[in-house]
């Protein structure tokens, strides 16, 4: 059993914002995989089905971003999953360029609020994560504003694509080598690229 988790608010205020990022992904690997997020357990939105043959739990917590480390616990405790062996944690990144993803197996939150609970609450760094990038706050915008804030039009497309994107790399990791799969998404999302898409 793995857990895919991303991070994020819940309610309609929330909908769609920067700090949403994770949930976004999460919820292209549930309709790519047809896996209904309908189950209230664990204080959060989540739902059991496989992923490339691997017998997954897709998890969006409801406790709010700040708590996110409760509802994976109890997650992992439910499933005696070992973070270190199957979790990934999806989440929105402010020191990346909107749209670019990093993958890590290990390290510290970086200031990301979920991220601090869950290393609090799961007891270690080691786990994967897909990072995705939301952008730099601007100059002379609150921290909080700024990703809460919703993204604006110009960026939207590129952002569907990062979804997509981070939502087949959580795949991916589930039966490839993490170093392939980091090897593939580490790179910085080129005009280029998206023209490549566009063009397809």
């Amino acid at each position: 059993m793995y857990i895919i988790a991303g991070l994020g608010n819940p309610g309609p205020k929330y909908a769609h914002t920067r700090h949403n990022a994770g949930f976004e992904a999460v919820a292209r690997l549930a309709e790519h995989y047809r896996i209904p997020l309908d189950s209230g357990k664990f204080q959060a939105q989540c739902g059991t089905g496989m992923i490339e043959g691997q017998k997954v739990l897709l998890l969006r917590p409801l406790t709010y971003m700040n708590l996110s480390g409760q509802s994976l616990r109890a997650a992992c405790d439910f499933y005696r999953v070992d973070p270190e062996e199957g979790l990934i944690v999806l989440y929105d990144d402010i020191s990346l360029a909107p749209g670019q993803l990093r993958i890590r197996r290990k390290g510290s939150a970086g200031g990301h609020n979920g991220m601090k609970s869950i290393i609090q609450h799961l007891g270690t760094q080691v786990f994967l994560r897909v990072k995705i990038g939301v952008g730099a706050k601007p100059e002379g915008w609150d921290l909080a504003d700024y990703v809460l804030s919703r993204f604006p039009e110009s960026e939207r497309p590129g952002m569907e694509d990062a979804f997509e994107r981070a939502a087949r790399a959580a795949a991916m990791l589930l039966t490839e080598d993490p170093e392939r799969v980091m090897n593939e998404f580490n790179t910085a999302r080129t005009e280029a690229h998206l023209q490549e898409r566009e063009n397809s």
